[in-house]
């Protein structure tokens, strides 16, 4: 198969061009830069250079985004949020749904961020869309992709929650302060998280690549979401550290602000029901398991 791949340098899109090439697929990078001559190149929010010489593309896996964890939320920031997501996803779902070679299939990462916060609600892919900046940038992002499905392409928005690798991501960061002993809850640690493990991630990507059946929202989460205190006794117990620092609720959105609210205090417990229902295996359902093999 011949995957075009955008944010191929990612935490995600490098775990799964790696897999894809060991699988003897053909992984191609889409690119801000012309570092690479063999890859096309383009700007997300004007325009694709060079995509017509690739020839015919089985499958498009648009992963690419302005880090959202990488500073405070200002109102410049927030934009680039949103616009490299919408006006990237739009001008990829143009361009193919007018394409002469159309794909198999378009992948696009969306975010459990859709729902909100939803406290200890189960939410699944009919539920409806929550509140707050993250949901109104996941509806936006999603429907970026409408005018793909309407020219008869796969669309599948895939929901990531929490991707879980010691390379890269919220797991990064926190086992520093874990392995010295000074990780802790955030807030009342009641808030549930919604994750998935990277081994896991890469593999539903290529389970929903041919996998004819799905299409639409499809949530990429293990079916046992747990709180914050849950994962966090989990996280010390498989470090072998203590976990007696909190961060309280007033210090956190001190030191982040609004990101504070909608990446570390909201709750979110999402079930993977497509997946469930299609007969996908995980890797790692459970956190411990997980979090031993990425140790």
């Amino acid at each position: 198969m011949k995957v075009l791949i955008t944010g191929s340098s990612g935490l995600i899109g490098t775990a799964l061009s790696k897999s894809l090439t060991a699988g003897g697929h053909s992984a191609i990078r889409l690119q801000r830069q012309n570092n690479d001559p063999d890859s096309p190149v383009w700007d997300p929010e004007n325009c694709l250079k060079d995509l017509a010489r690739v020839g015919e593309i089985y499958a498009v896996v648009h992963l690419a985004g302005e880090n959202i964890a990488d500073g405070r939320w200002s109102k410049t920031k927030k934009n680039r949020i949103l616009n490299s997501r919408v006006k990237g996803t739009k001008l990829l779902a143009e361009y193919f749904a007018n394409s002469n070679q159309k794909p198999r299939v378009i992948i696009s990462a969306s975010a459990v961020g859709f729902y909100g916060d939803r406290g200890a609600e189960i939410v699944d892919e009919d539920s409806k869309a929550g509140n707050g900046f993250l949901a109104n940038v996941c509806v936006q992002w999603e429907d970026a992709l409408k005018v793909a499905v309407e020219a008869g392409i796969r669309v599948i928005k895939v929901r990531f929650g929490t991707v879980l690798s010691k390379k890269g991501g919220a797991l990064k960061k926190m086992l520093l302060p874990f392995k010295l002993g000074l990780g802790g809850v955030f807030g009342s640690g009641e808030q549930y998280m919604s994750w998935v493990s990277i081994d896991d991630a890469v593999a539903m990507i290529q389970y929903v690549m041919t996998n004819d059946s799905l299409q639409g929202p499809v949530n990429f989460v293990t079916p046992n979401a747990l709180n914050n205190r849950k994962f966090t006794k989990s996280l010390g117990q498989v470090l072998s550290r203590p976990t007696i620092f909190p961060l309280p609720a007033f210090a956190a959105r001190i030191a982040l602000g609004e990101m504070a609210n909608e990446l570390l205090l909201s709750s979110n417990r999402v079930y993977p029901s497509k997946l469930m229902e299609s007969g996908y295996k995980f890797l790692h359902p459970e956190l411990n398991q997980a979090l031993i093999n990425l140790k």
